[in-house]
């Protein structure tokens, strides 16, 4: 007879105990061990013993035969942008986001796109086949080469992976998947992690792309265990507010690919449309003649994207004033706060600051430091910046301004959306040539203030 053995996994990194305690001894997480009941129906086998073993045979690296990956072009530019140019031959891409952030209709659309050419299998354990069809009615995403198959079993959906040959395979989602020979429940640790895996051999002994819907927890993480992510090749998290209309595709893992790259969508009631130019739409809603707004130029990944950074600066009198950030960064806001006070004499510490990227974006990288200054300077001072001016820079500690990077392709972006100055750091000249935009090098913060607020 089998053994039953009762273990206690952990819902953040995985790891398997003896016991329950309340927080996890490898993460350090707090109430995520849960139970699960586990029986074991392996045999004893001798040690040099090896089933279904693998054909390849261990071989000098320099004698293995290597080909440029293929990619096959998902007809949805920004989901290729955002996968390296298109998906490759045996890859499996976890896709993630929160419930109704629009995973379901982003992987429909993509599978009808596929089924032009190809032919798709559209797993779903959430759903019928006829709520799909009601989805695919809507999204006018209707194809003879796009097959539903609504099942959970993963031996039955390995069944009918062998028996309809598709080129490319959805599964939503994986944590409606279980195994028979795992009796912990479905979605527990065990049956993701353990399905997970076998999909992932399924996909590289056949060749079939695979891409699997996963949800994330309350703390934005991916439902189930850490390991879901270190086997698969790309992991997207598709991000947004349910109630505002735009939806950005990041990237946070790719073996075949930058892991900087983001997509923009926009949902609308026939679907996800792509944003060919974010630039213009991030931007378009910016007030006019408001004091604490400025435009900058980030990078994500390849792409240049001017967005619109807004500080709010309010007396307080409270004994704490409050610091809060939305899409910026806290710690190098509250550097860039000490520096304001200490080289330009703003009385910061007897203020709330809110600082803002606009359009739920995410601004990184030090190139966001000039325009989180200036913006709480505007506000500070009440003087609106000019509504054609761009900037871009690092701040010191020393108050004065660093060189950032691609400064060539955040002044382009600019220039092509009709800006007419670009504030920049002043070591960064040299490498521009005069264009219609007025280029303005500024040394310190000192000297940006004065350039924009006087």
């Amino acid at each position: 007879m089998p053994k039953a053995e009762t273990h206690f996994f952990c819902q953040s990194c995985g790891n398997e105990f003896p016991r329950w305690s309340g927080q996890c001894p490898a993460c350090n997480e707090w109430n995520s061990l849960v139970e699960e009941l586990q029986t074991s129906n392996l045999k004893p086998q001798n040690k040099f013993q090896i089933q279904n073993p693998n054909k390849e045979k261990p071989t000098p690296i320099t004698e293995i035969d290597f080909k440029n990956e293929e990619r096959t072009a998902t007809g949805m530019g920004e989901l290729d942008r955002v996968l390296g140019g298109g998906v490759v031959a045996g890859s499996v891409v976890l896709v993630a986001g929160e419930p109704g952030i629009g995973k379901s209709t982003m992987m429909l659309q993509a599978a009808e796109a596929l089924a032009k050419k190809t032919k798709v299998l559209y797993v779903s354990g959430e759903e019928s086949a006829k709520q799909i069809r009601l989805r695919a009615e809507r999204l006018g995403t209707l194809s003879k080469n796009l097959i539903l198959y609504p099942e959970t079993n993963l031996f039955a959906i390995e069944k009918a992976i062998n028996e309809t040959k598709p080129d490319f395979v959805v599964i939503d989602s994986i944590q409606t998947v279980f195994r028979e020979d795992v009796t912990s429940a479905a979605s527990s640790v065990s049956q993701v992690r353990e399905c997970a895996a076998y999909l992932v051999r399924i996909a590289k002994s056949t060749g079939v792309p695979i891409f699997i819907v996963g949800h994330v927890t309350k703390d934005g993480a991916v439902a189930g265990p850490r390991v879901l992510e270190h086997v698969v090749d790309a992991v997207l998290y598709f991000e947004g507010e349910q109630h505002k209309q735009y939806r950005i595709l990041r990237v946070t893992k790719n073996r075949f690919g930058s892991t900087n790259e983001v997509g923009i969508f926009e949902m609308k009631d026939k679907g996800l449309v792509e944003v060919a130019n974010p630039s213009e739409v991030f931007i378009s809603e910016r007030p006019e003649k408001a004091a604490g707004s400025v435009i900058t130029a980030a990078i994500e990944g390849t792409r240049p994207m001017l967005i619109e950074i807004q500080a709010l600066v309010a007396p307080t009198k409270l004994a704490y004033p409050a610091r809060k950030t939305t899409g910026v960064d806290y710690n190098r806001t509250a550097m860039i706060i000490a520096v304001l006070e200490r080289h330009l004499d703003l009385k910061l510490s007897i203020q709330d600051i809110y600082v803002n990227a606009a359009g739920g974006v995410v601004a990184e990288g030090p190139a966001m430091d000039l325009p989180i200054a200036l913006a709480i300077a505007s506000s500070y001072k009440n003087k609106p910046i000019s509504a054609k001016t761009a900037v871009a820079g690092e701040i010191g500690l020393a108050g004065e301004i660093r060189s950032v990077d691609r400064i060539d392709q955040r002044v382009k972006e600019a220039e092509k959306l009709g800006f007419e100055i670009a504030l920049i750091p002043k070591t960064n000249l040299k490498e521009l040539k005069k264009g219609k935009i007025e280029l303005i090098g500024v040394a310190s913060v000192r000297e940006a203030v004065q350039a924009v607020l006087q």
